[in-house]
This record gives structure tokens, C-alpha cells and sequence, in this order.
């Protein structure tokens, strides 16, 4: 949105204590109305929030859905960019202060190429967590549980209850093991046979 004072003045804004969908994303939404903003919605990240521009004549119910619909569509659109090591190493740490309270520090975060039958693995030894390519696209909150698996292995090597309860600091456990074990099954499902002319 430009500077401009004369568009500010037509703007009313509203602040919703709200978080998006999807893992480390904004922590509120702001609602900004424009008089000169006739039928189009548009929506941003700018810094922790996410800031939903809509028409100044929109009702409450349709500033709900549309911030609803705007905050699914920028998950979606985050989903599909690759993070790179280097973002995949700093969401850990943030992972790590946020559910671990900074304990788990690992000296490397990467992604692989070579993980066909595991979406993660760790050697605490070496502190360096890898995490398979096949979750590239997958959304945030479930690339945070893997890495949040992972780094919990660095403080607990195995599975036991220990384990468990750390990651049950994590309010998507559940959910993001319901995704993984849902694109497990579709892998597993018979493929029909291609039909004929493809």
C-alpha cells in the first residue's frame, strides 16, 4: 500500500487478534477499508501480522469470509515456496525457543534428496537434522512437526514417553501426523491404469 497521505485518509483500520492458519505465520490480522477499493480484496504479510485490504461498504459477515478466505489463500501460497537451508535452519531455532524453551540447538538443518521411506532423521551425536524433499509443498505446520520431531531427538534419542511429551508442546502434533499418515495411504493406494491416447 502506497504512503500516501490522501489514501490513508480514506482508510479505516481494525486490528483482529487473530492467528492465520498454517505454522510460524503473523500473529494478528488487520482489516484496512477503503473507500476507494470498489469489489477487490487483497491481503499481505507485513512484519507479525497479516494486513487484509477490503471495500469500505463491505458488511462484518462479509469482512469475516473474506478474511478467512485471504488468510487460506496465503497459507496456500506459502506452502508452495521452498525454504531454503538457511530458513529452514532459523525456523528451527524459532521452533526450538518457541516449544523447547532453546534447548535443542543443531549444529546443521537441511534438506535431502536421499530420504525415500522417512520425512526426517536426526543424529544427536552431530547435532544435525535432515529433513526429506518429499515435504516441500506440505504445509508450514507440517514441516514444523517434522522439525520439531527431530529437534526433539536431540535432547531424547528414542520414542519413549519422554519423547513424547515434549513434542505435546506443539498444539498441531495430531493434526500434522494425520497429514503425513493421509499422503503415506495415498501412496499406498492402487493406481488406476492409464487411459488410452495418454
Amino acid at each position: 500500500m502506497p504512503a500516501d497521505p490522501l489514501h490513508r485518509a480514506t482508510t479505516t483500520q481494525r486490528s483482529m487478534e487473530k492467528p492465520p492458519p498454517g505454522g510460524l505465520g503473523a500473529s494478528a490480522v488487520e482489516v484496512r477499508r477503503s473507500s476507494r477499493r470498489r469489489r477487490t480484496v487483497s491481503a499481505y504479510r507485513e512484519g507479525d501480522r497479516t494486513v487484509v485490504l477490503i471495500p469500505a461498504r463491505m458488511s462484518e459477515a462479509e469482512e469475516k469470509r473474506w478474511v478467512g478466505v485471504m488468510l487460506d489463500k496465503l497459507a496456500a501460497q506459502e506452502s508452495k515456496r521452498v525454504l531454503g537451508d538457511a530458513e529452514l535452519a532459523e525456523r528451527a531455532e524459532r521452533l526450538s525457543e518457541q516449544h523447547l524453551e532453546g534447548k535443542a540447538r543443531p549444529a546443521s538443518v537441511r534438506w535431502v534428496t536421499n530420504q525415500n521411506t522417512r520425512w526426517g532423521s536426526c543424529t544427536p551425536a552431530e547435532g544435525s537434522i535432515r529433513l526429506s524433499h518429499r515435504l516441500q509443498g506440505m504445509p508450514e505446520y507440517v514441516i514444523d512437526y517434522v522439525l520439531l520431531h527431530e529437534l526433539a531427538h536431540l535432547l531424547v534419542p528414542g520414542h519413549g514417553p519422554r519423547f513424547w511429551r515434549l513434542l505435546e508442546a506443539y498444539p498441531r502434533t495430531e493434526r500434522a501426523r494425520g497429514y503425513l499418515e493421509g499422503v503415506v495411504a495415498a501412496d499406498r493406494l492402487p493406481h488406476p491404469p492409464a487411459a488410452r491416447g495418454e
